[in-house]
């Protein structure tokens, strides 16, 4: 059996390609003009009082808990927002930064903060280890911010030596300060509480995370006499910005260097961040100050290696951080000089997510082989070919070197999330495509691509109506998706095209095109077919009434 002649559109090719030439500057001076016109839109919708370096957020009293390691502090911090955000583990020492977020009781807007363990005694040098020391250092920052303490003891262990050494430490800061009993899951063990008057403090509050009883109580006295913040102000939504990337690969040195103080501990121990962080800053983005988040992640290894319960619950907030983000900065190590066999596997999770990305080369102080930048890049881009569309910023976190060009990244990003595409340009640029390029033919019969619309701009997201999607090859596709990044400048975010099969009838139902009756045809397909069975139908009793009708003639004729 002779196998089907393949047709060849070289000589069509050759054709369109001298008889037209897109006209791309028109295209892009029209896109130029629709971010003008969008960004007068924002600045008129923004208020003044945006641009202070005060935000409503930052603004926000703050709690602080504390406590020696293994009390449920951070199940407390849980119990307060009422929802899972603080990794909560039977070993001690799980927490070791300050973790916070933002918390409403009784109509007070307040930001929380859990912190880690105190396990060294004040004044305390001989013996201590990084880790204790990292801890103090955070806690005493927690501290100095907070409105209102929460010094946190465990009921069921009793008073020690421990808790008086922070009870006399927390004593002397001036602060608001509560005592509260955590795991007071009884009445029996609430008895056990008196104990603690010994501290010196006025009140124990008793509480019990398991059971969430006793929170409200101390939450009230814990938000009395805090600021609220006034009624009906606009709150702007921060812009979050998350950073991933395997272990020790600067991640958190990245991010002390973006907020300008050491927020989070660094160390070389891979492992060291465990929760995600959250810190509230503001970014400068241009001529302009934003309200941004920051999200240190913790390092992400392969599955198999992955063996304690605290690196699963670090893996899985992770997750969680890149699907609430808005951009993502992913960290490789210039040291290396070549994207890792992890480094493919995360990309290819900040790839399906959709988000915008920037792959930052951190330690270009000690890159591998005294590369240049043109050379490096052409690695990246060879070990990770699907993330061309990032765009890739060499950094040092240790020594500031190019933070610049990573702000106008960032900013460039987010100008690109506002960007709204409309039905009518995309398909003149699907027209150019098409003509620049024909479809090779898949089969017998060539692709015709009808119509298209975009139905997300973050990531963007195209569906073409096409007449059958078998005879669309890949190639032809990825050149669909290159061109429309071409077109429409998107730079960091990945373009998603789907294609889907229609006839050219139902089509011309969807866009409300006219036939050549003049009749406007209905919108949606099922309902042009759903009216034309009921023509059919009512055609069919027409047909039979006359036909009765014309039988009862004849029967008085007869």
């Amino acid at each position: 059996m002779k196998g089907k002649r393949k047709v060849s559109t070289k000589r069509y090719q050759k054709r369109y390609d001298e008889a037209y030439e897109p006209d791309m500057e028109q295209i892009n001076s029209e896109i130029a003009e629709l971010q003008a016109a969008e960004q007068e839109d924002r600045d008129e919708e923004r208020d003044p009082g945006d641009d202070a370096l005060t935000d409503v957020r930052s603004a926000l009293p703050s709690i602080a808990i504390v406590g020696r390691p293994n009390v449920g502090k951070s199940s407390l911090f849980n119990a307060i927002l009422k929802r899972r955000q603080a990794i909560v583990h039977f070993d001690s020492g799980v927490t070791r930064d300050r973790v916070s977020a933002s918390g409403v009781f009784d109509k007070c807007r307040f930001t929380l903060f859990d912190t880690g363990g105190l396990g060294m005694y004040q004044g305390e040098k001989r013996g201590v280890g990084f880790w204790d020391r990292m801890i103090e250092e955070q806690v005493d920052a927690a501290i100095a911010s907070a409105d209102t303490i929460l010094f946190v003891v465990d009921v069921q262990a009793g008073l020690s030596p421990l808790d008086k050494n922070i009870a006399a430490k927390i004593r002397t800061c001036g602060k608001k300060v509560l005592l509260v009993a955590n795991k007071a899951d009884n009445a029996g063990f609430e008895k056990h509480a008196d104990e603690f008057y010994e501290l010196g403090f006025d009140k124990v509050y008793t509480v019990s995370c398991l059971h969430r009883r006793g929170i409200d109580d101390m939450m009230t006295e814990a938000v009395a006499g805090l600021p609220r913040i006034r009624e009906g102000r606009k709150v702007t939504r921060p812009l979050r910005i998350a950073v991933f990337g395997r272990p020790n690969v600067g991640k958190s040195s990245l991010v002390n260097r973006m907020l300008g103080e050491q927020r989070v501990i660094v160390s070389d121990v891979p492992g060291t961040t465990r929760d995600t962080i959250d810190v509230e800053f503001m970014l400068p983005c241009r001529d302009e100050l934003v309200p941004a988040m920051i999200v240190d992640t913790a390092g992400l290894r392969k599955r198999s290696k992955v063996d304690d319960a605290v690196e699963q619950y670090s893996n899985m907030r992770a997750a969680e951080a890149l699907e609430t983000c808005d951009i993502v900065l992913f960290v490789i190590e210039s040291s290396v000089g070549f994207a890792t066999a992890q480094d493919k596997s995360i990309a290819r999770m900040v790839e399906e997510s959709g988000k915008g990305c920037i792959i930052v080369a951190n330690k270009w102080d000690i890159r591998a082989d005294g590369k240049r930048a043109q050379e490096m890049l052409e690695d990246i881009h060879t070990s990770l070919p699907k993330m061309r569309y990032a765009p890739v910023v060499f950094t040092s976190a240790k020594t500031g070197y190019n933070f610049d060009a990573l702000y106008e990244a960032i900013a460039q990003l987010r100008g690109q999330m506002s960007l709204k595409i409309s039905t009518s340009m995309l398909n003149r640029v699907i027209q150019d495509a098409v003509t620049r390029n024909l479809p090779p033919v898949v089969g017998t019969k060539p692709l015709k691509i009808y119509y298209g619309t975009m139905t997300s701009s973050t990531p963007p997201k195209a569906v073409l109506f096409v007449n059958k999607v078998s005879y669309c090859a890949d190639t032809y596709k990825t050149y669909l998706v290159n061109y429309f990044r071409k077109a429409f400048g998107f730079v960091g975010f990945p373009v998603f095209i789907r294609l889907q099969e229609r006839e050219r009838r139902d089509l011309s139902e969807v866009v409300n095109h006219q036939g050549s009756t003049g009749k406007k045809h209905v919108a949606n397909a099922k309902q042009y077919k759903e009216k034309k069975q009921k023509s059919i139908a009512a055609k069919h009793e027409k047909r039979a009434a006359a036909r009765k009708k014309k039988g009862s003639y004849g029967a008085f004729e007869d």
